[in-house]
């Protein structure tokens, strides 16, 4: 199933007998052509952006292949040229090349040296065309759809209920696997509030030593033990007017959880050494990997601190149910780690879009912005995702039929949003009939027109 751009071929040959045979062998190969006698037909084809290649002869009528390169680079230096030269032209199409030209063609050639030419640079344009559609649409995006990042139907609904629970009181409890973005979302949470002028206060409660959470959390006088040497502020004090993210809340332990419990409910807290209430006023975000009711049920987690933070939640889910926004978060990191390491960002090839598209992602975004540092660094070779061995296989048992749609559901959501809820243009993309399609978007509930 071919998810990329449909590009066109441009040949351009004065002689008709050899323009004619020229197209017929492309055509035959499976190219789209269209055909020109001069560069001065075909200008008006060349833009930015434009879906097409160009096989050009070096010595025509009015301007040559090699005057028209230069200017095909100014309106877009991506745009592979490939120059076909006759024998005693052979030096001045290794200069063209080294002035841009994709590839040069030494008359005569075979239909197989021809396509194969022709193929690489049809691949190298889809996928330069690709690249540049994501960083536009990175772009384009702002506020939390900046921060948020995803078209999936599961990440447009979490930013929905980030921003309907971002200005409210509301306690929130945000579910989902190591990886996921908790920790981003929270903060999104706060950076779209009133709370925002005041801290964002996190603190991981698995890494919390019981004797230590009082301190950690509460705060002590000075004096207030042996090792107090000064007054100390704790995370809910730190955090009054803000914010205050427990992560791994699962994992805090039990004495910790009843003295939590208590400050939730009465809002004030006492710093250790002192009699004196302090109230605080700061908004509870926590996050688990876990189902804390069904950790209370099995008297792992307090019910009564469940029930108390459970107010309104979201669930994150993990990156191998939103395939279809691996592209773009693998763009968008890729950016990031080119600013980071000052490289330039490299471009992926088809198969190393479908080794990210088919692979589980058991770390989820973290673990994919993992792969997109070592893509920038130059690191990972052929296979993007082979990080834990040639045979190891899936990290989460899923069956393949569940793997097949998740994946087909990606590339049929991609290309609506490429032709822009276009089913007949979608559908001749994926080379299916358009009945076809119908009953796919039916049976997967997808709405063409909301990529209108």
């Amino acid at each position: 199933m071919n998810t990329m751009t449909p590009i066109q071929v441009l040949l351009v040959e004065d002689d008709e007998d050899v323009r004619q045979s020229t197209a017929q062998a492309l055509q035959l190969a499976g190219f789209d052509v269209e055909s020109f006698a001069s560069v001065e037909a075909t200008r008006a084809r060349i833009q930015r952006g434009a879906p097409v290649v160009v096989v050009c002869d070096v010595k025509l009528p009015g301007a040559s292949g090699t005057d028209w390169l230069p200017q095909i680079r100014a309106v877009d230096a991506e745009l592979p040229v490939i120059l076909v030269t006759g024998h005693g032209h052979i030096a001045m199409a290794v200069q063209a090349m080294r002035e841009g030209a994709y590839d040069f063609i030494e008359k005569p050639f075979t239909r197989e040296r021809l396509a194969a030419i022709v193929r690489h640079a049809v691949e190298r344009r889809q996928l330069a065309l690709q690249v540049r559609e994501l960083r536009d649409a990175l772009e384009d995006w702002h506020g939390i759809q900046a921060l948020l990042i995803g078209r999936s139907a599961e990440m447009q609904q979490v930013r929905r209920t980030v921003m309907s629970l971002a200005d409210t009181s509301a306690d929130v409890l945000i579910y989902g696997e190591t990886g996921t973005g908790k920790e981003l979302v929270a903060r999104c949470l706060h950076e779209h509030s009133e709370r925002r002028r005041k801290n964002f206060v996190p603190i991981n409660c698995g890494g919390l030593p019981e004797t230590l959470a009082e301190s950690e959390l509460f705060g002590h006088e000075a004096g207030a033990f042996t090792s107090a040497n000064r007054l100390r502020v704790g995370k809910f004090e730190h955090a009054d007017g803000g914010t205050l993210f427990l992560d791994e809340i699962e994992s805090m332990p039990m004495g910790v959880q009843i003295k939590l419990l208590r400050a939730l409910q009465e809002r004030c807290i006492e710093r250790i050494g002192s009699n004196r209430a302090i109230p605080v006023d700061c908004r509870i975000v926590a996050a688990s990997k876990g189902d804390l009711k069904e950790l209370s049920d099995q008297h792992k987690f307090r019910a009564d601190l469940y029930y108390r933070i459970g107010v309104a939640f979201i669930e994150l889910p993990p990156l191998r149910e939103r395939r279809e926004d691996i592209p773009l978060l693998f763009e968008h990191f890729t950016l990031l780690a080119a600013s980071r390491y000052a490289r330039a960002a490299p471009t992926l090839s088809s198969a190393q879009i479908a080794d990210l598209m088919g692979y589980d992602w058991p770390g989820n975004v973290r673990e994919l912005r993992n792969v997109a540092d070592r893509f920038v660094l130059g690191l990972p070779g052929e296979r993007l995702t082979r990080l834990r061995g040639a045979d190891a296989g899936p990290a989460l048992p899923r069956g393949l039929p569940q793997q097949v749609e998740s994946f087909e559901r990606a590339v049929v959501v991609e290309m609506l949003r490429r032709h822009q809820g276009d089913q007949s243009a979608t559908a001749q993309a994926l080379a299916i009939p358009r009945q076809t399609l119908h009953d796919k978007l039916r049976k997967m509930g997808i709405a063409a027109d909301e990529f209108r």
